[in-house]
Formats: C-alpha cells, structure tokens, sequence
C-alpha cells in the first residue's frame, strides 16, 4: 500500500511572515505618495507598516516559517522606508547633513550585521549567541530593549515630520531662540552648515532680534 504523501510546505515566497512584506511595501509606497498632501495619513500608514514588522516576525516563529529570504525582505523593507523618511527630514530641517548621516549610518550598521551574520552561516542577523559584542548581545539579544530603540527612533522622526513647516528650519536657529533676550550683539557663523544667523540687541525694546541669512 502506497504510503501517504508528508504535507507539502509552501513555496518560501507564500509564507504568511514574507506575503505580510509584500503588504507592508505596498502600504509604504502609498504612505509616502500622500507623504505631502496628508501628512496624518502618511503617519498612521508609515506607523502600521512599522508594527507589522513584528508581527511578521511572530507569524516566523508561530508557523516556523523563518527564511533567508524573509529576513533580507524585513531588512530592505525597513532600511528603504527609514531612508525615505531621513531623506524627508533632511529637506524640511536644516543641516540636512545631520539625517543624511544618519541615513548613512542606519544602512551601514545594518548590512554589516546581515552581511557577517550570513558569512559565518546564520539565517538570521539577529542570531548573537557566539558574538562577543555586548552592544549586540543587548540589542538583539534583550527584545525589550531593541523593541524600545525602535520604537522610540520611529516615532521621533514621525513626530519631526509632522511638525516640520511648509519652509526647512534651521535646528540651530531653533536652539538659538532660546537664548535669553537680554543679550549683547552676537554674529553666529554657520556657513559650513548653508546657513547664516546674526543677532542683534535693540535697546529700545530691550530685546534682541535675529536675522537668518542663506
């Protein structure tokens, strides 16, 4: 008697944690087309598609379901959308350079890890068992705390989005703003930054001015 087929496992690119991808670039193309138009729908479309990245990853371990592929299509996803919005940043504040650092520093730290993690024969780049690294260990290692970073670093740049003028801010010049008012003439130079600020003292009003200078 022929014995009884074993199960079939699906295709690794219909597994629910990698169709949850899929969903999750669709919803950040459109996040980021209404990124201008409707920055409150853009916050909660960019926000979903960032609680779903650990939803996929529950669906991973429920259904063993963990892939080389999966991992790279998490990865990807989240660094594209991240850049996307640090790019957003650098365009609405000023020095633009600080995003455009971190944008570069986000990417580089993350396909380093992916990158070592599949040199030495993990699935995953979030596998520190035999790194001797604490700052890893603590990061991957304690859920709590990554899910916190995240967390934390999502909603600040969401947050500056949102509150970000139609015109780039200096965040310099906002800083500066909180200077006391009775304040002799100062001329702060931050050409290297693309931007010029002078302050001067009014005596008459007992207050002192700025003016911004590009």
């Amino acid at each position: 008697m022929a014995q009884p087929s074993a199960e079939k496992m699906p295709s690794v690119y219909l597994y629910i944690p990698n169709i949850i991808g899929y969903f999750r670039i669709i919803i950040n193309f459109i996040a980021f087309a209404v990124c201008y138009s409707n920055k409150p729908l853009f916050a909660i479309l960019y926000f979903f598609s960032f609680v779903l990245d650990g939803v996929d990853g529950w669906f991973a371990r429920k259904f063993n379901q963990a892939s080389t592929f999966g991992a790279v299509l998490d990865m990807v996803t989240d660094r594209v959308s991240t850049a996307c919005l640090l790019a957003l940043l650098s365009q609405c504040y000023r020095p633009g350079l600080v995003f455009l650092m971190l944008l570069g520093l986000d990417i580089t730290s993350h396909w380093f890890q992916m990158y070592s993690s599949f040199l030495s024969g993990k699935t995953s780049h979030k596998d520190v068992k035999h790194t001797s690294n604490w700052l890893l260990k603590l990061y991957y290692g304690y859920r709590p705390f990554m899910a916190f970073c995240c967390v934390s670093c999502e909603v600040l740049y969401i947050t500056l989005f949102l509150f970000a003028d139609e015109k780039s801010t200096s965040l310099l010049s906002s800083c500066s703003e909180a200077k006391s008012p009775h304040c002799p003439g100062v001329h702060f130079n931050s050409s290297w930054l693309g931007s010029e600020t002078s302050y001067q003292c009014h005596p008459d009003e007992n207050s002192c001015g700025h003016v911004h200078r590009v």
